[in-house]
């Protein structure tokens, strides 16, 4: 029988008509991604029209490439309607399904908004100024650590009836690995490390129409399948089999990250070459904030790095550059930094480091898929 199917018991016996109401929460998947998608196409175009008419225009560096200098004044911000997208597919599901949301979901979304209120702040600050410095480092970093240690602190509590909670103090991979148990303390640090890392990621890698919000995309969808065969899997399914998933609302998590593929996709009819909005550091800092939430709370903490393994890189040439720089008296290893306007200073048009940078982040995705089944492989 299948493991979707039927919900066995301690003693082996089965739930009836678990197969039905299995189905009707995967259904809630595909219903996540198709309404936050339709809010997204819907709410972009409206949004360009109201951030244009208060003139909330994207401030452009000044040492970037010339071509961008034309980006000049394209709306910004954008990450409000991928938010507020996310949270009404996710919403409607719920009310569709007719199923409470989960702690684990809510959570998720908590920390996705926390994180685009930052962003927003930042974003807000450099219209007002008119120029590309918003908040502070410190005061940006001080937000975004707020927020990430209030979802840590809340992921250790809130356990289910078999005793699962959102988040565990042990370091995760694929799964949770038994010999690394951090403690709630550095739980606390480690969570907020990767939360800061993920959103900081994103945010350096939205430098080009596109770029950033295609790659979610992929990073996004993969987190669906995850989601999807943990719940298949789950130790609340298969009573304790070896090889199960001891993850809390492995499902919710993938209609989560369902809903957030399907606004990001919205979002990218408008934000692809030439963008006609850009999600700001409103978008790049909740979407990066989701995904290590998504991680930790699927327990696949460090296999972000391999899904996400474009944000990594060009995160990496950032550090590169700037460490280069100051130990070599002004030395640069990179034309510019990040990478993606390296290659646009090496003379490769904007499209053709898009969707390069793209195939690289669906390389990735592969990647780290293949890497979670193996170790669910191994397991079994």
């Amino acid at each position: 029988m299948s493991t979707i199917a039927a919900i066995q018991t301690g003693v082996g016996t089965v739930v009836p008509h678990a197969g039905s109401e299995s189905g009707l929460q995967m259904r809630g998947v595909l219903y996540a991604a198709g309404i936050a998608l339709f809010f997204s196409l819907i709410g972009t175009p409206m949004a360009i029209k109201f951030l244009e008419r208060y003139g909330f225009g994207q401030p452009i560096r000044e040492d970037g490439p010339t071509t961008h200098q034309a980006k000049r004044g394209t709306p910004t911000m954008g990450g409000v309607v991928i938010v507020l997208a996310t949270l009404l597919g996710y919403g409607f599901t719920k009310v569709a399904t007719m199923h409470t949301p989960t702690v684990s979901g809510l959570l998720v979304l908590f920390l996705m908004a926390g994180m685009g209120v930052v962003g927003f702040t930042d974003d807000f600050l450099k219209v007002f100024r008119q120029r590309s410095l918003g908040l502070r480092a410190k005061a940006k970093m001080v937000g975004q650590w707020i927020v990430a240690i209030a979802f840590a602190v809340m992921a250790l509590h809130f356990p289910n009836t078999a005793g699962l909670k959102p988040g565990s103090t042990h370091i995760s991979f694929v799964r949770d690995i038994s010999a690394l148990d951090l403690g709630a303390l550095l739980f606390v640090i480690w969570a907020g490390l990767l939360i800061a890392g993920a959103s900081n990621g994103v945010n350096l890698t939205d430098g080009l129409d596109g770029l950033a919000t295609g790659s979610c995309v992929m990073v996004f969808a993969s987190y669906v399948l995850i989601g999807v065969w943990q719940h298949g899997e789950s130790c609340a399914v298969l009573a304790g089999a070896n090889g199960c998933y001891p993850v809390r609302d492995p499902l919710d998590l993938a209609i989560v990250a369902a809903a957030i593929m399907g606004a990001c996709f919205g979002f990218l009819w408008w934000n692809t070459a030439p963008a006609k909005i850009y999600m700001g550091d409103t978008g790049a800092l909740a979407l990066g904030g989701a995904l290590a939430g998504l991680a930790i709370c699927s327990q696949t903490e460090l296999l972000l790095a391999v899904l996400g393994g474009l944000f990594v890189i060009v995160t990496l040439s950032v550090v590169i550059q700037v460490t280069y720089f100051k130990i070599s008296g002004g030395k640069r290893v990179f034309k510019m930094a990040p990478l993606h306007h390296h290659f646009e200073l090496v003379g490769w048009p904007e499209v053709t480091v898009v969707v390069r940078f793209w195939i690289i982040c669906g390389l990735f995705c592969g990647l780290g898929l293949g890497v979670f089944y193996a170790g669910w492989i191994t397991v079994k």
